[in-house]
């Protein structure tokens, strides 16, 4: 899971910045950290589990807002 999530979050990165691709880098970052969110919580890991679903929060009212 680990890896496929970095997958989705280094594919994100890769693409930030690019005119006319800003929602793709959206939902891949939406992929990419809720995959992150279920290693962390696989992992028992407070820490990550903050991070990720911090972000997934951010990242999904993001989302919303851009529809």
């Amino acid at each position: 899971i680990k890896w496929v999530a970095s997958f989705f979050v280094v594919s994100a990165i890769s693409i930030r910045g690019i005119d006319g691709l800003a929602l793709y880098d959206l939902y891949l970052s939406v992929i990419g950290v809720s995959l992150w969110l279920w290693v962390s919580i696989l992992w028992n890991d407070r820490a990550l589990i903050m991070l990720n679903g911090i972000g997934l929060v951010l990242l999904l009212r993001t989302v919303f807002n851009s529809l």
